[in-house]
């Protein structure tokens, strides 16, 4: 979804100020998307599902079993004859039925949120013909990352280092808990996670010292910016951040 719709409702996020200061937050708080106390106005519903309209309409007519070779995924059929094409997305195995557009978690058969729908839909529509390429960037170098970098280092850079910067030894404890992510030779403490098949997110932290504070950054595969939208990417950005700070969080109490 490149229109119209997708940059009313980010750029109504990304106009968010004190967002990451305004509460505590908890593993389910993304996962769920309840974001109605202060600091947050939350998209209205019918622009997701006007998203999620569109993203579908895209796929339709593809041959799922070709879209599953090409990103990643598997293709499946369901006991009714529905074709199925599952993917893994932030460490969780999401099916989509390809007739009727059902797009749950499969292993307790709940429906995915809507803002993750919309995500996964512009995935599957991206990431045909990509291939992880092993080259790093920083979101600024992402196509229109620089318009959106304030609301990539308010709900993804500034959190991590929020949340790890002066214990950066959890990192890796905790995505791996979180994500199943790998170490990854950057920094003083990085992680590599799988946010899609073809999408790896490293995440990086600096210890501090007595002449420099604690610092951090999140980098991307090159490859990315043919995947997905600068805005999408802030979005998952943050969808891969919340998670672990409410984890690190709790382990602190």
């Amino acid at each position: 979804m490149h229109g119209e719709i997708r940059d009313r409702y980010l750029l109504r996020q990304s106009a968010q100020e004190g967002i990451f200061s305004s509460r505590s937050w908890d593993c389910a708080d993304y996962e769920s998307h309840v974001f109605y106390d202060e600091g947050w106005k939350m998209a209205r519903i019918d622009d997701y599902k006007a998203a999620v309209a569109l993203g579908t309409k895209e796929l339709e007519g593809e041959e799922p079993k070709l879209v599953a070779d090409q990103t990643g995924a598997w293709f499946d059929t369901l006991a009714d004859g529905q074709p199925t094409v599952t993917l893994e997305f932030l460490h969780r195995d999401i099916s989509i039925t390809w007739l009727d557009w059902n797009i749950f978690f499969k292993d307790t058969g709940e429906e995915v949120p809507i803002q993750q729908q919309v995500l996964i839909l512009h995935y599957l529509n991206g990431a045909p013909g990509a291939r992880v390429e092993g080259k790093w960037i920083a979101y600024q170098e992402v196509p229109d990352g620089k318009f959106y970098l304030d609301a990539f280092l308010r709900r993804a850079k500034n959190p991590l280092v929020q949340a790890f910067g002066n214990r950066p030894e959890r990192l890796l404890p905790v995505t791996q808990r979180v994500y199943g992510a790998e170490p990854f030779d950057q920094g003083d403490h990085a992680v590599v996670v799988k946010a899609f098949p073809l999408v790896p997110v490293a995440l990086i932290l600096w210890e501090g010292d007595d002449e420099f504070p604690p610092e951090g950054n999140l980098l991307f595969d090159r490859s990315i910016s043919h995947i997905l939208s600068a805005e999408d990417i802030a979005w998952l950005a943050g969808m891969i951040i919340y998670p672990i700070m409410g984890l690190a969080e709790k382990e602190e109490k």
